[in-house]
């Protein structure tokens, strides 16, 4: 499952990102690439050594953490340390699919969050493949699109402008992506209709089997 989660970020918190990447080191992206996806990374990366970037970094696992919709969507047990990018013309990352282990952490689910205004750049949608096709993503600054960590997926080349932003793994308490969006749809089934009804036998039995769900596989 796919899906987008709109202001993340306030407008006064993606202020407070940029300005700290602004004072960032960044180097070249293929230092941490694996060998294969080395090949088609083109990009600047925040320096991981830049201790300065600690309190985003603990900011936006804040924001992520206490998202509702994340997560719903999400289920996160762990998160990974984010990496931020930088795409000025001409740069750009190939297909690849995401490393399976990252800092000794099993990666479920990948998620981009957008810090550079839609407008500000031209080019540097993060794609997306399936074999249904591709769904291409290009959002608002402060906003998030998680997905499946095992995804073939791509950043389109920058044509104008410059594109920041922040590339993170969860390890979810649910394994299976399949699961997961059967899960998220039951569970926000459940929410509307105790919303709309309050406590009835109808929500007794979602609320059991989404439970009962969650015993059979969820991962501790």
């Amino acid at each position: 499952m796919q899906i987008v989660i709109g202001n993340v970020l306030t407008a006064e918190e993606v202020g407070t990102v940029v300005a700290a990447l602004k004072r960032a080191r960044f180097v070249d992206g293929r230092l941490t690439a694996g060998f294969a996806a080395r090949a088609v990374k083109n990009n600047r990366q925040a320096a991981g050594s830049d201790r300065s970037l600690e309190t985003i970094r603990k900011l936006i696992a804040a924001r992520l953490l206490s998202n509702e919709i994340f997560r719903l969507a999400v289920r996160p047990k762990a998160l990974s340390a984010l990496l931020f990018s930088r795409y000025e013309k001409s740069m750009h990352y190939g297909s690849h699919v995401d490393d399976a282990l990252i800092d000794g952490m099993r990666t479920d689910v990948s998620f981009t969050l957008f810090l550079s205004d839609a407008d500000a750049y031209d080019g540097g949608e993060l794609v997306i493949e399936s074999a249904a096709g591709e769904e291409t993503f290009k959002l608002a600054a402060g906003s998030l699109v998680a997905y499946p960590a095992t995804t073939l997926h791509r950043v389109a080349a920058v044509t104008r402008g410059v594109r920041l932003a922040a590339a993170g793994w969860a390890r979810s308490f649910v394994r299976d992506a399949a699961q997961r969006e059967l899960l998220f749809d039951l569970d926000t089934a459940r929410r509307q209709l105790f919303a709309r009804d309050g406590k009835s036998a109808e929500f007794d039995l979602i609320a059991k089997s989404f439970a009962n769900l969650m015993r059979m596989w969820a991962q501790d």
